[in-house]
């Protein structure tokens, strides 16, 4: 565990560098591989992501505002939802359905381009495989997460509150949405934006790791794409302690 940890952080900070120093090189090449990333990551996911906003909405929203006003706990709507959606639920599940549908798909696009030796072609003509491959994707998954994120919660607040109106929940749509604006803060947008970008970011450079940074043949490209999934799962859960930290401390 701690030699991954290591190689990843080395791996980190090589496109971490590579972005800083060579972001506007080649960039009639590698700005619309970032466009392609986004427009894969997230307007690809819209359907997916527009089911599981009303999803969570009915199963999760509309049951949590029909039991808290039957307690009479309606006053504390507003907390909840910002607590549960917007800081936790609305990013994890975002950052999974990207995963599973892109991140996996990653490992075995690479992957099997480092076993075929395509990378070492793409080395001897001169090309950085971290900018030309690396970058994109961190800057196109951390974009679209954030995006996808936005629109998860902003659907499942809806729906959720739809399906409390057809129970006939005696909550006035003003008094959802001021429960809402009172609950938030300012610092809510600002870690929101940080935590589903560092998602995103983590999901490529884990991703691109497992198929780029060591030698792979063909048949150990389905193990490189599970250690990915697990590696993406530990790094996101110690970054949730992490902003949980920071939401405690905020407050």
């Amino acid at each position: 565990m701690l030699e991954k940890m290591h190689g990843l952080m080395a791996f980190g900070l090589i496109t971490l560098g590579v972005v800083f120093t060579k972001f506007n090189t080649a960039s009639r090449v590698v700005h619309p591989l970032i466009f392609y990333q986004i427009r894969r990551a997230g307007l690809n996911l819209l359907p997916m992501i527009t089911f599981l906003a009303c999803g969570l909405g009915w199963v999760v929203i509309g049951q949590t505002v029909d039991l808290m006003t039957r307690v009479g706990a309606e006053d504390y709507i507003g907390v909840v939802m910002i607590s549960v959606v917007v800081r936790e639920l609305g990013p994890m599940l975002t950052a999974l359905i990207v995963l599973a549908r892109i991140g996996t798909a990653d490992v075995i696009e690479l992957g099997t381009a480092r076993a075929l030796h395509e990378i070492d072609a793409l080395e001897a003509m001169g090309i950085d495989p971290i900018h030309y491959l690396v970058v994109p994707r961190v800057v196109g998954l951390g974009v679209s997460i954030f995006c996808l994120t936005i629109y998860l919660i902003l659907g499942a607040l809806a729906s959720g509150y739809l399906v409390a109106f057809l129970q006939n929940v005696p909550l006035t749509p003003g008094a959802y949405l001021d429960q809402l604006a009172a609950a938030l803060n300012w610092q809510d947008f600002v870690l929101l934006a940080a935590k589903t970008i560092l998602l995103g970011a983590i999901a490529a450079l884990v991703t691109c790791y497992e198929g780029l940074a060591r030698p792979l043949r063909l048949e150990q490209v389905a193990a490189a794409t599970t250690r990915a999934v697990v590696d993406c799962v530990v790094l996101w859960v110690f970054l949730d302690l992490a902003f949980l930290a920071a939401y405690a401390y905020w407050e």
